[in-house]
């Protein structure tokens, strides 16, 4: 297997999907080893430092990338599998940022109220424990978390020539901030444009299901990543899947309507899976689907509709690639 090394200077980040030029251009089958900066730009440092201080809102939540991936043209479905994530410092940041976030006034969700304070936490990362420290900042406690890196951004190029901003999620994936694009997993996501022109960044040394306050542990990364090239099959929206599930992530305003994508993105899976009628996908899907909150928080928010594969008979998406991919990442150790 092909390994390919990419650390990007502060100037070859990028902040949209879409817009820019590749930074290199990779063969199906090859692994990456990337490093991606925090969504911050490593602004917080400090829980003396503050966003409305240190954060340029022009630069936030860099993208490590585009690469261009040969062969890839649209309606082919692009496959990149986490093979491994390793916070890249050994802190990582989060604060609550003055009318942002999920519980608090915002430009979208206007009401009389006073913006929170403008706080920052900071996290330190036990490597050997294999922990987060969570320290409060208006008390007195504190307590180690389990460490559980995620990407919170992966995509593609829009289609039609469109350039979107790295802080929103839609149909070619970015912002989704899910905790479930986290090693083991295979993301598949639909090429719009020749190349595909994929990004990854905005790492979390762990978050919670619908990242509340607007910002998880944000964190520097290291990213080993593996790309595979499907021809054909483009799914209409991202869709993952790991060793116990298969999922689709809905990305949109409001809130139900990214269950519904997402909803619907299922149905269309369970059809190519098990052969079924939409009407038959629909009921089954009723009776077996989990559908967490990935963010509530984004430009548009994010919902990933699960199904657990132990529910069902053994088959094989996309030709078995998922479990093909693990293997490959088994043997990068």
């Amino acid at each position: 297997m092909e390994i390919i090394e990419y650390h990007p200077r502060p100037d070859q980040l990028v902040y949209t999907f879409g817009g820019s030029a590749p930074v290199l251009s990779v063969r199906p089958g090859t692994a990456l080893k990337l490093w991606s900066e925090d969504a911050f730009n490593n602004a917080l440092t400090s829980v003396h430092d503050v966003s409305g201080e240190r954060v340029d809102l022009a630069f936030i939540n860099p993208q490590t990338g585009p690469f261009y991936v040969e062969g890839a043209e649209p309606g082919d479905t692009l496959a990149l599998h986490i093979a491994d994530l390793t916070p890249a410092r050994s802190y990582g940041a989060s604060a609550t940022v003055p009318f942002f976030g999920g519980l608090t006034s915002t430009d979208r969700t206007a009401t009389l109220q006073e913006p929170l304070p403008d706080i920052t936490w900071i996290y330190h990362v036990d490597t050997e424990r294999r922990t987060v420290g969570f320290q409060s900042r208006l008390g007195d406690f504190g307590v180690a978390l389990p460490l559980e890196p995620m990407l919170g951004t992966v995509g593609v190029a829009p289609p039609g020539g469109e350039v979107r901003s790295a802080l929103v999620p839609e149909r070619f994936g970015g912002n989704m901030d899910a905790p479930d694009v986290k090693p083991g997993t295979t993301v598949y996501l639909g090429v719009n444009v020749e190349g595909a022109l994929f990004s990854i960044g905005d790492g979390h040394y762990r978050q919670g299901e619908g990242e509340a306050c607007g910002t998880a542990v944000e964190g520097a990364m290291h990213s080993t990543i593996i790309v595979e090239l499907i021809k054909g099959g483009a799914p209409a929206w991202p869709r993952l899947e790991t060793d116990y599930h298969w999922m689709a992530v809905g990305s949109f305003r409001p809130m139900e309507d990214s269950w519904r994508i997402g909803q619907l993105e299922m149905v269309r899976w369970f059809g190519d899976l098990f052969g079924l009628h939409r009407l038959d996908a629909y009921q089954l899907l009723t009776q077996t689907a989990l559908a967490p909150i990935a963010n509530a928080v984004d430009a548009n928010y994010s919902v990933v509709v699960k199904a657990p594969k132990a529910l069902f008979p053994a088959v094989d998406a996309y030709g078995g690639l998922h479990a093909n991919l693990r293997r490959r990442a088994a043997e990068l150790r």
